[in-house]
């Protein structure tokens, strides 16, 4: 019998791609103070964020596959996290147009028998992101839909947000918050096939 395979994590944007991969999931959000943890680079800190969050979960489960991801945008080597308000999403959506930016997503994925963690995976992906050259009329208009108000970067590619971007050099879901080619890298380390093992069955995919 397969463990439990849980998404340690509250975006509907992640929660998605599992379902759009036909998978039998729970979700339970890890909590984590994202201010306490740091790293020395974005990698390091995505893979921080992670692992802290699916570590959480993984803590309250007896037998499960615990999924934790986070991602951040890096503009210039600065990382721009989520928009406080519409002031600050229109600011940031400011400077990231016309530009090239990075967004890296980390993922962990941690394996829980009788209560404690045996195994687990990390890993990150970074993709590239070229933004339209766009006025503030543009933006602004993008910024009252309110998609961008729980996004890091203040933009969602898989939304509204496309019409911002250029162009892509990477792994589009990624972008999206979970690159499910490391995804099924990871899950395969330790030694589960992800779609085939957790997949629904089919009378209810």
């Amino acid at each position: 019998m397969q463990p439990e395979l849980v998404l340690a994590s509250r975006s509907p944007r992640r929660r998605e791609i599992l379902s759009r991969l036909g998978l039998s999931f729970s979700v339970q959000p890890g909590e984590v103070d994202e201010a306490g943890v740091t790293g020395k680079d974005p990698a390091e800190l995505v893979e921080r964020l992670a692992l802290s969050k699916a570590l959480d979960v993984a803590g309250s489960r007896e037998r499960a596959l615990v999924i934790g991801a986070d991602t951040i945008v890096v503009l210039g080597g600065e990382v721009l996290g989520k928009p406080a308000d519409s002031a600050e999403a229109v600011a940031m959506l400011e400077r990231l147009q016309g530009r090239t930016h990075q967004v890296y997503s980390g993922l962990a994925v941690v394996e829980v028998e009788a209560g404690s963690t045996v195994r687990k995976a990390v890993g990150h992906r970074v993709t590239e992101v070229t933004m339209r050259p766009v006025d503030r009329e543009e933006i602004e208009w993008y910024v009252g839909t309110g998609e961008p108000l729980d996004k890091a970067g203040a933009y969602g590619i898989q939304g509204l947000g496309v019409l911002l971007v250029d162009r892509i050099e990477g792994c589009y879901t990624n972008v999206v918050g979970m690159s499910v080619p490391l995804l099924l890298q990871l899950t395969k380390q330790l030694g589960y096939a992800l779609v085939r093992d957790f997949r629904l069955p089919d009378d209810e995919a």
